[in-house]
């Protein structure tokens, strides 16, 4: 869905179990810790970031040195219970400010009732392109307004 918007793709993930049998056409796999990937790009104001894992151990060392970068976003799945979490450890842990910290997208993507991955990959990639073209973010406990379904049905 990333690259049918022209935006490049890159994962890293080190956890041999997923990147070994990593067959997605287009999409590079960077080898190494997600932190060491961030900073080995160079982030500019062009680049987004969104942490995947669920694993702080690898989440927050990436969002840390994604957070210091000039990207334009930079994002975190999870809850809102999660999301508050990985707050505080970021502000209590890291070298990070209340401003660096405050840039974090958190549940990523629209609040759009997303259940299924390709609904969850909609919603986060309509953010970042919602955050690309300069448009204020939703809060994740903000609702969007209610669709007029009458005549939109698919049977």
């Amino acid at each position: 869905m990333a690259q049918a918007l022209d935006y490049q793709v890159l994962i890293c993930d080190p956890r041999v179990e997923y990147s070994a049998g990593w067959d997605v056409p287009g999409a590079a796999l960077m080898a190494g810790m997600p932190d060491n990937a961030v900073v080995e790009l160079a982030l500019d104001p062009r680049s987004a970031v969104v942490a995947l894992t669920h694993d702080p151990k690898l989440d927050d060392m990436a969002l840390l040195e994604a957070l210091k970068s000039p990207a334009f976003y930079v994002g975190a799945l999870g809850s809102r219970v999660n999301n508050a979490r990985r707050r505080e450890r970021l502000l209590q842990h890291f070298d990070l400010s209340e401003a660096e910290v405050a840039r974090l997208h958190g549940p990523v993507g629209l609040p759009i009732g997303s259940r299924t991955p390709p609904e969850i990959a909609v919603s986060i990639l309509a953010e970042i392109t919602a955050t690309k073209n300069g448009l204020p973010p939703i809060a994740a406990t903000e609702r969007l307004p209610a669709a007029d379904r009458s005549g939109c049905r698919i049977d």
